[in-house]
Formats: structure tokens, C-alpha cells, sequence
């Protein structure tokens, strides 16, 4: 299958574009946080540093992020502002700091105790101490009344009582015994005393200003909104949580009830977000059913004693969804039960209407359960999640391709041999630490792991002996290693291994394979491409496979029989005869007109597409239809309309060239092509439906919460609430992440900007 046309794509980016890009990004992000501080809303020490752009002086690309010092512009490296600013200002290194610092508070009043008696006698120099800070601790409260109460004492011309005792605790630390007119039993009082001047002198913060009735409900239901759509990742329990009450009281808010929040509050939500998904499907004339999450959740190829959560998700017509339903299944079901719950789904949504579903996508189940719902429902085109078919791929290629095998055997050696033998164990961490600033060892699939099937682990031991190869090479070379390495037939092949050229070569070629993949994947689950997209994107992978196979030197016939086994189990009709009528995909001819790209299909694929649209219409509409597809075929849409059609723009979050409106297509098949009767009803009910089961993920916390109520009849139906509710607020916001996956992306970004800032911290200032 050729390619269609499409809008060529942007250049690479060359790495010193990428690293100038890197780095005008920190020192974005760092003006941005040092704006924030200075307006009261971050780290105090941004009001004396100040990031710096360092430009090459020969390109005038940005070449380093500083930080200067604004009293005694010093530069320093951004890649630590907290650990500057405490090196710098706090320990006084700044010579300037001394100018700018200032007392936190008003200055405190002394102890009653401390105060200077009325006599004028050395009066200059007690006045002078009044404003000297001092602790307001007991032993020193103590300590300062008695030497204070015996100078008034010998100052008055009272003697002190003899019999006086100090308490045996304060022995040794005064010089001088405490004396007052009631003797010893008023130390007790006058700690009383002390005391209420401290809480005089530091009150506990008042609450707030008092709210309205109005702002106090809306920030409650703020607060339960983001507590329910945190979905598992936030407890009940938290809602008791003494600091969480502290800030409600701090911030004016009464506290909030958990049997509310689980109860009359959830159900109105949740009667809120249902009553608004059907009043959309009700708007809807047809909708799509997506079915995610039948797959069991395993470790090493057991059971992880997570219930499955199948998740059911309604595709309207202009690319929006809403959520429908999840149900627990208690683990794995056979295909005619995932049939008999796939048509209950299509029922209860579309009443006696059923042919308002045009059909399910699901992540399983697409040899049986949906052939057989597709034969017995004929306007139905039901395919299995186009997401998965590339993540079997990457299991194809564990099982099949021999090189894969070779590489993790291999690995498994070199990596088990560096985890179990002492003295090198000990040397590869002392040089990991130097050379990569991490200590642990390499990452090893269990010996309970099938490796065939959970090819996870052996991915993340392929990412650890790559990212140690150096260390690895160091390892071998050190001294303490290399009688090991000589004596011991173990030894000596792992470091044969590991200074031979051929295994980083093959272990780099499958692991550039894999990533290949991961990548196409990653980006389908993203995007959530329609199914006219299918042909397009496995024609992509064909192409990516080819220059692999050109760049490693691997033989294409084994590769390309894995790649064409794994595309014919997951094809369907549907993706050929999209491909055709979605307009997206019209190619400009020699002539001028936008025709659908038929010499891009087989000679099958061609079949295909008369079979599924005869299946789809009437047995009166069906020759009429065909005769249309031959004129859709020969004539084409006007190239006004399919240049507005194909118009792109970039998108600002990723930068790639998209469709600007994806609606587009199925528009105009409404419209400026009204005259195809027959072929226009399927076309419509077609190029809609997408290619991916990809819906609302929930957090491992929230899994594990359904584990222990999913014996409560309450607790389970709390627990649907819920999720109704979460899935329906991300749906609304097309985000389809949950908290695990952004918390890693997060901590990901830091690591690299890490990594950047160490690369660009010894570059010299401008």
C-alpha cells in the first residue's frame, strides 16, 4: 500500500537545536518562578537571584542558564537554586547579604522577670539589652528572674532568705539562687506568668474572613469535585487529616464530613453527570461503543490479584465520548459471557433502537465474541483496538525473531553474573555511582517470569545494560576484576560479552526495535486516530521496519512476515473502506481532481470494501450503492472542498502538523455530497468510528480500593459513583492520563533538566 498525500513534515531538529531548546525552557520556567516569588508566591531567595541567558558567542544560541547574585553579582550554576541560595546567602557567604536582612517579626518583649528595676544605677547599660533577643524557654525564664529578683532584693536592702532551694533539675546551671517575696512556691506563678506574655507575644493566627453561605457551598463543591476526580488517589480518610482541617479553618471553610462525601453529595454528582452523558447520547443519531480493560492484570505471568475493571465508553459523531459504565468481572471471562455483557451495554444505551449503535471496538474478544455480534447484526462493524495489535507486535517479535532470543539470553548472563558475583557486584556500583550518580543493581526478570510473555522486565534489563555499557567496560578493566574474569569460565565469557562489539550491536538493534514500536503505540494511544487512519499508520510502520532492517543489517523476509502474521490477525474490512471514503484521504491527481486512493489497497482490500458496504446497506440499496462507490471513485469531491477538508495547523502542544477540523469529513459527506443516498448513510456511520478502545484510566490506589469493598453491595455501588463521576470530568477535559502516569512524567522532566543543567553548569559566563 502507497502512502496518501499529506502536508510534509517538519526537519529534524539537529541536537544543538534541541539542547538551545532545552535551555531556553529552564530559563523560561525559571523566570517564571522567580516573577511568582517576587510577587509573595515562592522561595524568598528569588528576590536576590536572577537567572541569566548565556549565549555561545559565536552562534548567539543559548548556551547556559546562570543565576546572578543582585548584591554582589556573583554567577553561579541553575542547576540547584535552593542549595545556592543556602551556600550563598544563608551561610553568609554573599558579603553584601548583612545590608539586606532583616528581623522576621517586631522585635519581642522580654520576660516580665527580665526587666530592669527602677533604680538608675547602670541604667545606660540595661537599656541597651532590653532589644537583645532572647529565648523564652523555661530554664532561661527561670535563670533570668533569679539573677533579676536578687539584684532587687540587695537593691531594696532585703537580704535573701537562706533556707532558699533551688530545684535539684537547675543545679549546677545558675549562678545565682531565685528569690522571690513568696519564696520557691512562686515559681509556679510565674512560669503561669511567662507563659501568658508568649501567648501574648505570638498568638495563634485567626481564622479567615468570614465567608458567604454562596462561597462557602462553591469551594465545597470545588473541593469534592477534585476529590472525587482524584479517583482513589486521595482517601476518605484524609478528610480527618488534622493539617486538612487546620487549612479549611485557616481559610474559613467548616470541616468537610466523609459520611457526605460518600453519600448525599456523591449522589447528586453523580445524578448530575449521568442525567448530562444521556441527554448527549439522546442528542446523538448514531455512536460508536468502546470496550477497554478485559486484558487480566499480571506480573511475570501470574495473577496480581487486581479485579478487572472493563471500562465502556460512548464515541458520538464529533469525536467527543462520554462514559457509560464499568464492570467488575472478578477476573478473565469467556467469550459468549463478554458477548452477552457487550449486548446488554448496546441495549441498555439504545433501548429497541439498537441500530443507533454502529458498532464496538474492545481491547479483546474480536475472533468470537464481536464476529459473532457482528454476523448476527449486520449493520454492526465491530474491530479490536488498533493500540493492541501494535502491542502484540512487540510479543510477536519476543517469540518469533531469533535475534531477540539471542539478546536476552545474553543479557540475562551478563546482568546475572554482575548482580550475584561479590567483587564485581561491589566494583560495578562504585563506578556507576561515579559515572551515573545512582547506586543499584541491574534490573533481572525473575526466575518464575516467562520471558515470552511478559516481555516488560526483559525490556527494562535490555534499558539498564545500555545505559551501564561504559560502566560495564570499566568494571572489566578494573584490577580487582580481572583475575575473575581470567579464572573463571563464567567470568571470563560475560566479559568476552561485554567487549564484544556484536553484542552492543545486536542488543542496540533490538532495542531500537522495540522503542520503534513503543513509539508508533504511544503515539496512537495519544492521538486516538479514526479507522480510516489503520492502513496509514501500519504503511508507517512497514516503512520505519525497512530502514531498521537497512541500518542493522537484518534480513527483511523474517521481519516482514512477523509485521504482515500480526497485520492480517487485527484488519478489518472497515479500516480498507474508511480508508476510501473519509476524504481526509483524497489524492490530488495529474488532472486537478481529489480522488480516493484506491491504487493504494490490494486487490483483497478492494473486495473488502464492496463486501462491507453491501453488508451495510439494504439488499434493495445495494447495487445503487456500488454504483455510487464507482462514481466516488472516477469523479471524486470538488478540490475546493477537499483542500478546506485537508487544511492542517500546528498544534501548540506538540508542535505536529494535525487536521484543523477533524469533523470535516463526515460534514461534508452531510452535505456538498448529499447526492450519494446509499453510499453517503454509510460513509457517515463509518469514518467516525475510532480506531482505539483507549478511554478513562484509573489508579492503581483505586483498583485496589475496588479489591476491598467489591464484596459490599454499598461500597460497590459508592465505588461506581465514583468512577462515573472521575471518568466523566476527564472525558470533558480529554484527558485520558491518570495520576501515576503524569506524577512519572513529572519526575522524569526533572531528572533531564538535571541532566542539562550539570551539562551546561561549568559553561563560562558572558
Amino acid at each position: 500500500m502507497a502512502s496518501t498525500n499529506s502536508t510534509p513534515s517538519d526537519p529534524f531538529p539537529s541536537p544543538d537545536d534541541i539542547a538551545a531548546k532545552a535551555v531556553n525552557k529552564r530559563y523560561e520556567g525559571l523566570v517564571t518562578v522567580r516573577t511568582k516569588a517576587i510577587k509573595g508566591k515562592g522561595a524568598w531567595y528569588w528576590a536576590h537571584l536572577e537567572p541569566i541567558l548565556v549565549r555561545n558567542p559565536n552562534t548567539n544560541h543559548p548556551k547556559a542558564v546562570k543565576l546572578k547574585c543582585s548584591l554582589c553579582d556573583s554567577v553561579f550554576s541553575a542547576s540547584n537554586p535552593s542549595r545556592t541560595a543556602t551556600e550563598h546567602l544563608k551561610r553568609g557567604t554573599c558579603p553584601n547579604i548583612s545590608s539586606v536582612l532583616r528581623p522576621n517579626s517586631a522585635v519581642s518583649p522580654l520576660p516580665l522577670s527580665s526587666l530592669p528595676s527602677p533604680s538608675s544605677h547602670n541604667h545606660r547599660k540595661r537599656s541597651s539589652q532590653i532589644y537583645a533577643p532572647l529565648s523564652t524557654s523555661p530554664l532561661e525564664v527561670h535563670s533570668l528572674a533569679m539573677i533579676e529578683s536578687s539584684r532587687y532584693c540587695s537593691e531594696m536592702g532585703y537580704s535573701p532568705a537562706s533556707n532558699a532551694v533551688v530545684p535539684a533539675s537547675n543545679a549546677g546551671v545558675y549562678q545565682h539562687q531565685l528569690m522571690l517575696s513568696g519564696g520557691k512556691d512562686d515559681l509556679g506563678p510565674l512560669a503561669m506568668l511567662e507563659n501568658s506574655v508568649k501567648k501574648l507575644k505570638s498568638p495563634k493566627s485567626s481564622p479567615g474572613p468570614a465567608l458567604s453561605k454562596e462561597q462557602i457551598d462553591s469551594a465545597i463543591d470545588l473541593l469534592a469535585e477534585w476529590f472525587y476526580e482524584s479517583c482513589g488517589s486521595v482517601s476518605f480518610s484524609s478528610l480527618d487529616h488534622p493539617k486538612l482541617k487546620a487549612f479549611l479553618n485557616q481559610v474559613g471553610l467548616p470541616p468537610v464530613s466523609r459520611r457526605e462525601l460518600s453519600g448525599s453529595r456523591l449522589d447528586a454528582k453523580f445524578d448530575e453527570a449521568k442525567a448530562e452523558c444521556e441527554a448527549r447520547i439522546g442528542d446523538a443519531m448514531f455512536f460508536q461503543v468502546a470496550s477497554n480493560g478485559w486484558k487480566s492484570k499480571s506480573f511475570c505471568g501470574f495473577p496480581c490479584g487486581e479485579e478487572n475493571l472493563v471500562k465502556f465508553t460512548v464515541n458520538l459523531p464529533n469525536r467527543t465520548s462520554v462514559f457509560q459504565k464499568a464492570v467488575f468481572t472478578g477476573g478473565p471471562v469467556s467469550s459468549k459471557y463478554a458477548e452477552e455483557i457487550l449486548w446488554d451495554i448496546v441495549t441498555d444505551i439504545c433501548g429497541s433502537s439498537v441500530q443507533r449503535c454502529v458498532g464496538i471496538v474492545a481491547d479483546k474478544y474480536k475472533a468470537k465474541a464481536l464476529k459473532n455480534l457482528e454476523v448476527q447484526n449486520h449493520w454492526m462493524v465491530n474491530f479490536s483496538c488498533l493500540l493492541q495489535g501494535f502491542v502484540s507486535l512487540i510479543k510477536d517479535f519476543n517469540k518469533e525473531f531469533p535475534l531477540f532470543r539471542v539478546v536476552t539470553e545474553n543479557c540475562l548472563k551478563v546482568a546475572t553474573y554482575v548482580n550475584t558475583e561479590c567483587q564485581v557486584r561491589s566494583v560495578f556500583q562504585k563506578y556507576k555511582m561515579q559515572e551515573i550518580e545512582c547506586a543499584g543493581l541491574l534490573r533481572v526478570p525473575s526466575p518464575k517470569c516467562d520471558t515470552w510473555k511478559n516481555f516488560a522486565t526483559v525490556f527494562s534489563m535490555w534499558e539498564d545494560l545500555l545505559r551501564c555499557s561504559r560502566v560495564l567496560q570499566m568494571v572489566v578493566l578494573d584490577d580487582s576484576c580481572k583475575i575473575l574474569f581470567v579464572e573463571d569460565p563464567a567470568g571470563r565469557d560475560v566479559a568476552g560479552m561485554i567487549q564484544s562489539e556484536r553484542f552492543w550491536n545486536e542488543l542496540e538493534a533490538v532495542y531500537s526495535l522495540v522503542k520503534l514500536i513503543r513509539g508508533i503505540a504511544q503515539e496512537i494511544e495519544a492521538e486516538r486516530p479514526l479507522v480510516g487512519q489503520c492502513l496509514p499508520l501500519w504503511e508507517d510502520l512497514r516503512a520505519k521496519v525497512k530502514d531498521w532492517c537497512v541500518k542493522f543489517s537484518i534480513a527483511e523476509a523474517t521481519i516482514e512476515k512477523i509485521v504482515e502474521k500480526r497485520f492480517r490477525k487485527v484488519y478489518h474490512p472497515a479500516w480498507a473502506a474508511a480508508f476510501i471514503l473519509d476524504p481526509l484521504n483524497l489524492i490530488r491527481d495529474t488532472s486537478g481532481k481529489y480522488l480516493p486512493p484506491f491504487k493504494c489497497l490490494t486487490h483483497e482490500q478492494e473486495k473488502d470494501v464492496d463486501k462491507l458496504i453491501t453488508r451495510l446497506v439494504t439488499r434493495e440499496e445495494a447495487h445503487i450503492a456500488l454504483m455510487e462507490l464507482m462514481k466516488w471513485r472516477s469523479e471524486g469531491l470538488d478540490p475546493l472542498y477537499a483542500q478546506a477538508v485537508q487544511v492542517k495547523q500546528r498544534d501548540p502542544a506538540t508542535g505536529k502538523m494535525k487536521i484543523a477540523n477533524p469533523q470535516s469529513g463526515r460534514l461534508v459527506w452531510e452535505t456538498c455530497l448529499s447526492e450519494f443516498k446509499s453510499l453517503g448513510k454509510v460513509a457517515i456511520r463509518l469514518i467516525f468510528l475510532q480506531a482505539t478502545s483507549c478511554g478513562f484510566k484509573c489508579n492503581w490506589s483505586f483498583m485496589k480500593w475496588i479489591c476491598v469493598h467489591k464484596h459490599s453491595r454499598v461500597g460497590l455501588e459508592r465505588v461506581q459513583k465514583m468512577i462515573f463521576v472521575a471518568a466523566h470530568a476527564k472525558l470533558e477535559r480529554r484527558d485520558l492520563s491518570n495520576e501515576e502516569e503524569k506524577d512519572a512524567e513529572l519526575f522524569a522532566a526533572a531528572v533531564e533538566d538535571d541532566m542539562l543543567n550539570d551539562v551546561f553548569a561549568d559553561a563560562p559566563s558572558v
